[in-house]
């Protein structure tokens, strides 16, 4: 599987299928990838992004998934807890910290609960944890699931931060981890060589720092 990380929390999903999360991503767009399958973690305009434009089947929570089929927009939605395979690609939502409503909608209109997901493609796991706090069922998403790849906000202010993601991946135990949700804004600037020097240091598990639309090969073990 290839990850490519196109900036703020949009990361797509190359293998098999090609498999969009939170398709934002400030001061451009994200329609030129050309994915087959769409994610949503919760309702804020940076993560549903072009969700409506794009008009891809998208996995999102009941709220968000009956809002986008309103729109015209093919949807499998799923609530917290779930796993559903799509197109064969494997989807289960996990719980996230965080708040949510669907933005474009304006405020009030409800975008269920925030989430995460793990995604299995081609026999890879990747955890891309949503907008969330540190919480310690975590550790559950590692040792139910036990992602490959970590994919975690290290922003602050709005999320976690750099402490709280090193013990979030200590939790979960992905032997990749690649920050996300950081540096988009001055509001949550982060330094992502403080997590990977904090985390190599103490763990033997690996942080790979991406530049925006810079990508990575991850293999099956």
């Amino acid at each position: 599987m290839q990850i490519t990380w196109l900036g703020h929390s949009c990361v797509l999903l190359t293998g098999s299928k090609k498999v969009l999360i939170d398709p934002f991503i400030e001061g451009g767009s994200v329609a030129g990838t050309s994915p087959d399958l769409v994610a949503v973690t919760h309702g804020h305009d940076d993560h549903m992004g072009e969700a409506v434009a794009m008009g891809k089947k998208t996995v999102a929570i009941t709220e968000i998934a009956k809002y986008l089929k309103g729109k015209g927009v093919p949807v499998e939605g799923m609530n917290i807890g779930g796993t559903q395979v799509v197109d064969g690609v494997s989807f289960t939502m996990t719980p996230a910290l965080h708040s949510t409503f669907i933005a474009e909608a304006g405020e009030g209109f409800s975008g269920g609960a925030p989430a995460g997901f793990v995604i299995g493609m081609d026999g890879v796991k990747v955890y891309h944890a949503g907008d969330t706090g540190l919480f310690s069922d975590m550790k559950l998403i590692g040792e139910l699931y036990h992602p490959d790849v970590a994919l975690l906000p290290i922003g602050g202010r709005y999320t976690m931060g750099v402490a709280e993601a090193m013990m979030a991946a200590n939790f979960i135990g992905a032997k990749t981890v690649i920050p996300i949700h950081y540096n988009t804004w001055d509001r949550i600037k982060a330094d992502p060589v403080v997590l990977k020097n904090g985390i190599e240091r103490t763990t033997d598990l690996a942080v790979r720092i991406l530049a925006p639309s810079e990508s990575i090969e991850i293999t099956p073990e």
